[in-house]
């Protein structure tokens, strides 16, 4: 069973990786055939993803994620997908045309959402910049040198978190003591519990005391930045992709969100509201939980793909486990490979002009799955072989 991978942040959002040709070298280390590029509002990663995957004899997948809003959950009080903002519902887009091309009126409300999250980070890095300059730091931050140099264009509250810490190692020689004292006192008295060279922990403590709830550079976001659910969904079908819906499934104590925590009702509700398609980020999930939904779902007709994210600066593989590095079940990667084959027949359809697994309106033929789980099989199996290992 071929190893894959459909869902993988790179810097074109927020990644863990210095580049795309990180992720794929990556990939072809570690053996994994199928990856699927996944960054947050935007597709500008597809052509170096395409070319890094064609000289590495991989099998790429081009998709995208948004954070929407359900008015319905959120008034309801629902948890949906965000376990800290009920009706905040994460969607994924998979298997989207490429070359890329989105009509309008989806292209402006692609872009016009981008440009409020960008804004939103912006006026943070204000807030931030206000906290420096009361705690003496010496220095600010220059948001237009985050955005060239940290950013290919889509900035994200962790790009400012990075910047932060950089800024402050560089303003404090890497003296750990400095960095420690300065780090107390831009958190408000707070000491730094992470060791400085634990460099995703120390970005994580700057967000958490910061830049969310509670924290003094903190920006509540406008609604603006958030399109309906609904909407995303149109945007997802109209650049030929299908809408997916991301699980986030079991924490570490065994619990679910409001909408999550019933399999049945859950697996009902995603139909009623036109997804056949839905993922999960294995890493987050414990393997007999994990095994227990992705086979009902599986079961019920639903294309159900893996990925293990990587949007934030720890590092992993990209190999995938499930939480606390468990290999998972044949089962598992069963699911997964068929879901990947269905995604890779959809976007070499759509490609062509022709009807992928989903119409114009986002519909699906379950009843068709079989099909393009054997076409996908037979496009990924006709890969050429990878020129850089050799074979």
């Amino acid at each position: 069973m071929k190893k894959v991978n459909a869902h993988l942040h790179t810097p074109y959002s927020f990644s863990a990786f210095t580049d795309v040709n990180q992720a794929l070298d990556m990939a072809v280390a570690e053996g994994v055939k199928v990856v699927g590029i996944n960054d947050f509002y935007t597709t500008a990663g597809y052509e170096a993803w395409a070319v890094g995957c064609k000289e590495r004899g991989l099998y790429p997948l081009f998709n995208i994620e948004f954070i929407s809003l359900n008015e319905a959950d959120q008034q309801a009080g629902l948890r949906v997908n965000d376990p800290g903002n009920p009706g905040r519902t994460y969607l994924s887009g998979k298997g989207l045309s490429y070359p890329f091309v989105l009509a309008e009126p989806f292209a402006t409300q692609l872009a016009d959402v981008t440009n409020e999250a960008n804004a939103q980070v912006e006026a943070m890095c204000g807030k931030v910049n206000e906290i420096l300059a009361v705690n003496n730091a010496g220095f600010t931050l220059d948001f237009e040198w985050i955005k060239n140099e940290l950013t290919k264009g889509s900035i994200r509250e962790r790009h400012l978190a990075k910047a932060l810490r950089l800024k402050v190692y560089e303003a404090c020689g890497n003296v750990e003591i400095k960095i420690q004292e300065l780090f107390g006192k831009l958190f408000a008295g707070k000491e730094l519990k992470s060791a400085i060279n634990d460099i995703a922990g120390v970005e994580n403590e700057i967000r958490a005391n910061l830049l969310k709830a509670g924290g003094g550079a903190f920006v509540p976001e406008d609604p603006k930045a958030f399109l309906p659910m609904q909407t995303v969904c149109d945007i997802i079908v109209a650049g030929g992709g299908i809408p997916t819906y991301p699980f986030l499934a079991d924490d570490a104590k065994g619990g679910y969100t409001d909408f999550e925590n019933d399999l049945e009702r859950v697996a009902k509700q995603l139909t009623e509201r036109g997804f056949h398609s839905v993922e999960f980020i294995t890493t987050r999930n414990g393997v007999e939980l994990l095994e227990k939904y992705a086979s009902y779902l599986h079961d019920q007709g639903f294309v159900v793909t893996f990925g293990s994210e990587h949007n934030t600066p720890a590092m992993e593989p990209i190999e995938l486990f499930a939480r606390n590095s468990t290999p998972l079940t044949d089962r598992l990667t069963q699911i997964n490979y068929e879901g990947v084959c269905v995604v890779a027949a959809h976007q070499h359809l759509v490609a062509q002009g022709l009807r992928g697994y989903v119409d114009a309106n986002g519909q699906a033929d379950r009843s068709k799955r079989g099909e393009f789980i054997k076409l996908g099989d037979e496009l990924i199996t006709a890969l050429p072989p990878n020129p850089l290992k050799g074979e």
